[in-house]
């Protein structure tokens, strides 16, 4: 019932391609000693460990794997969009992880959206704005969907260092995007991420001097 675990024979080990979770199940239930018996199992031999990750991503395409396992396994794979993202985000001094501190990025659903929707140049923008204006605090999803919006709408018009000094100086730092965010959102009944853009918006023109950017719901329709 259990089914049987996908392995790849490679240099005198076996190695888990799919079935982790069955094999730690079976551990369980064989209790001590289960070093010693067999389990029947799906066995490929002598691929290479990207092989082995493009098996694993091709094995579970219908299946409801985390988006953060499979972001990584893709890297493994040589997938040209993971593995470039993942360069984008090294290159900005930030890195893939689910740790919550020291530049660690883990919305990788987000990552691959951004970089997908707009070019590498405008994910590698947002990131290091949003790492400038807020650091850490700022690495969130909705955050680098709604400036992932932002920096692909308005491009050449946005003053990076302006933009920068006025997201991080506002009241309450990126709890306030995200506060006007929800204002924005309750009055209009947009998107959250472009409530986010919008926000961002009204805190860029906000100073006094230098070229405002047209209001984001005078811009056209989001994108």
């Amino acid at each position: 019932q259990l089914g049987n675990p996908v392995v790849n024979h490679r240099a005198g080990s076996y190695f888990v391609i799919d079935g982790q979770h069955r094999i730690a199940a079976l551990k369980e239930w064989l209790g001590d000693g289960w070093e010693t018996q067999h389990v029947q199992c799906e066995v490929y031999e002598g691929m290479s460990e990207a092989d082995e990750a493009e098996v694993f991503l091709k094995r579970n395409d219908a299946l409801a794997v985390q988006a953060y396992p499979k972001f990584r396994v893709a890297v493994q794979a040589g997938r040209s969009d993971e593995v470039d993202i993942d360069k984008i985000v090294r290159q900005c001094g930030l890195r893939v992880s689910q740790e919550k501190s020291n530049g660690a990025v883990s919305a990788v659903g987000t990552l691959v959206r951004v970089y997908r929707r707009s070019d590498p140049q405008t994910l590698a923008r947002t990131l290091l704005l949003i790492r400038d204006a807020y650091g850490d605090a700022g690495l969130e999803a909705i955050v680098i969907d709604g400036l992932g919006l932002l920096c692909h709408r308005y491009n050449g018009d946005l003053d990076d260092t302006r933009l920068v000094k006025r997201l991080g100086d506002a009241h309450a730092g990126v709890n306030g995007l995200l506060n006007k965010a929800e204002v924005l959102r309750n009055q209009t009944g947009n998107p959250k991420a472009h409530c986010v853009a919008a926000a961002a918006v009204e805190i860029y023109n906000g100073s006094r001097g230098g070229k405002k950017l047209p209001s984001w719901w005078r811009s056209g329709d989001a994108e």
